[in-house]
């Protein structure tokens, strides 16, 4: 029998985040493409659209009027999946039948008054006032809520019903299930290691080289040895942060820089306005303030659903739903592709 050979033959990989484990089949690489296929997603809108609810100084459905802001804007969403004032069901004694309160808010995030500035071609600064925002929203909330997720659907690929630069902001009285099982796993690491998983996973990667796509002193760029997702990537903390609040003035700025070399490389992959959904886990918040935090590393995660071109998308389905994830590219390939990809060039600039 042939010897072992990651980029040919079909293997599994062990996720520590959640104890699930990944199928890897790379040689599905080789077949041919007759599925669907997607519009390929352009950055070529207006700056300005009298009829987009994000808009500066346009008026949303509910009657409100948006500011002519200059910047950011924030604001609570006109249709949230959380409301802070709702009565609690009755408690059930049936273990078949539970029920929980779910309190909490959701607000709406404009990264820019322009409709066609997403963050690959905003500015550093423009992209550290996002983090400034981003750190600003986390600490009202964080004092009273258990989970605060931070994320951005881009893309209408990745469900976003509305093409202007945004993320939302969703507070939780309760604790999610991902980042709920996160927070078990990354305890039980600490439990028997003394060392933070993520700090040590990030530590390896560095010195393996493999699954790199961008590194700086304060921040780490792979993709994940357990990826999922064709292009997934994960930004882990170099600096032993645990929450977003916890950043410095250098540590934001390098971020943004990261952000932006990041999201350029995924637009440059296939010349087109990458569809992602990416997000922030950190420690807990709330009531769980006060517990032990160091088994935690803030760390985004970057879900893109492109797979071999801007019009062939990943589907979770069949054996994805049913049994657990599969992925075709090696992680490996995925960060050689990324890592070689332009990051400081837009390739709308070479138009």
């Amino acid at each position: 029998m042939a010897n072992f050979e990651p980029t040919e033959h079909q293997h599994t990989r062990y996720n520590p985040l959640n104890g699930q484990w990944i199928l890897v089949s790379p040689h599905r690489m080789k077949r041919p493409w007759s599925g669907q296929e997607e519009q390929p997603q352009r950055n070529d809108l207006p700056e300005f659209d009298p009829t987009n609810p994000l808009c500066p100084g346009v008026t949303r459905s509910n009657g409100s009027k948006n500011p002519i802001y200059k910047s950011t804007f924030v604001f609570t969403n006109d249709f949230p999946a959380l409301l802070e004032d709702v009565p609690l069901p009755p408690e059930s004694d049936d273990p078949l039948f539970q029920t929980g309160g779910a309190r909490g808010t959701c607000r709406v995030m404009c990264f820019h008054p322009k409709s066609n500035k997403t963050l690959p071609v905003m500015t550093p600064k423009e992209i550290r006032t996002v983090i400034d925002a981003w750190i600003a929203e986390f600490k009202t909330l964080a004092s009273k809520y258990t989970w605060v997720q931070i994320f951005e659907n881009k893309g209408a690929s990745m469900g976003c019903s509305n093409p202007h630069p945004h993320c939302q902001i969703w507070a939780c009285s309760f604790f999610p299930n991902e980042p709920r099982v996160k927070d078990e796993k990354l305890r039980e690491y600490y439990q028997k290691n003394g060392t933070a998983l993520l700090d040590d996973y990030a530590r390896k990667e560095v010195t393996k080289k493999e699954r790199v796509v961008i590194e700086n002193p304060d921040w780490l760029v792979v993709v994940p040895f357990w990826a999922s997702w064709p292009f997934e990537t994960m930004i882990i903390s170099r600096n032993g942060n645990r929450r977003i609040s916890d950043l410095s003035l250098q540590q934001i700025n390098n971020l943004a820089i990261v952000i932006k070399e990041l999201t350029i490389k995924y637009d440059n992959l296939f010349k087109c306005s990458f569809p992602y959904s990416m997000g922030w886990h950190g420690a807990p918040t709330g009531d769980l303030i006060g517990q032990d935090d160091k088994p935690w590393t803030l760390h985004a995660m970057y879900y893109p659903p492109l797979l071999r071109s801007a019009s062939v998308r990943k589907f979770m389905v069949g054996f994805e739903l049913l049994c657990q994830p599969q992925r075709d590219l090696t992680p490996e390939q995925a960060a050689g592709r990324l890592r070689e990809l332009c990051g400081k060039k837009h390739y709308s600039e070479h138009i």
